[in-house]
């Protein structure tokens, strides 16, 4: 196969975004698992869009410069990694969907992961929280070399107020994929 005929394998135009990869192959995996779809060719479908899912995630960003550049990429991938993503699509077509919904390879696909993002948040909490205490503490026990450390304060306290925003944006639309995800069941 060629570069483009793996995008369209999945659906894609060759200016995809990492996200779009991600969802079109979970679309054609849930599409095309043998444990799903019946139909002879569907286990095929889904051998060549495992393999398309693993060459384009294995190359994103890389373009080619030129024919010789892009013929190099192509026959790396075939020599080295073609082979092994076949099989592992092949190995993951001979279970049932829902455990291969839930392998290691599977949950690569999802955009946000959760025990990261709670992770983070838990993060942007404790720095909030120490931030504030040791201000405090810095007023309980002055230093005769820092007097009032507020610039240092502020821009602690501002910092730590952007992670903790950020984190909770993210935070909150995961909690709200994951409802949209239980009302799809």
């Amino acid at each position: 196969m060629i570069h483009s005929e793996y995008y369209e394998i999945l659906g894609l135009a060759a200016n995809c975004s990492l996200e779009d990869i991600k969802k079109a192959y979970r679309k054609k995996a849930r599409m095309y698992h043998p444990d799903i779809n019946h139909e002879p060719e569907a286990k095929d479908m889904f051998i060549k869009a495992t393999e398309a899912y693993d060459f384009l995630i294995s190359n994103f960003g890389y373009k080619a410069v030129d024919d010789q550049e892009h013929i190099r990429i192509m026959e790396e991938w075939r020599k080295y990694r073609q082979d092994r993503s076949r099989q592992r699509a092949q190995y993951y077509a001979r279970k049932s969907y829902t455990n291969f919904k839930n392998s290691k390879y599977y949950r690569t696909t999802r955009i946000l992961n959760g025990s990261n993002i709670i992770f983070n948040f838990a993060i942007s909490v404790m720095v909030l929280i120490y931030t504030v205490l040791g201000y405090i503490l810095k007023l309980r026990n002055p230093s005769p070399d820092d007097p009032r450390p507020t610039i240092s304060f502020i821009v602690l306290l501002f910092l730590s107020l952007i992670l903790f925003t950020v984190s909770f944006l993210y935070l909150k639309a995961f909690i709200q994929a994951r409802k949209k995800r239980g009302k799809v069941k």
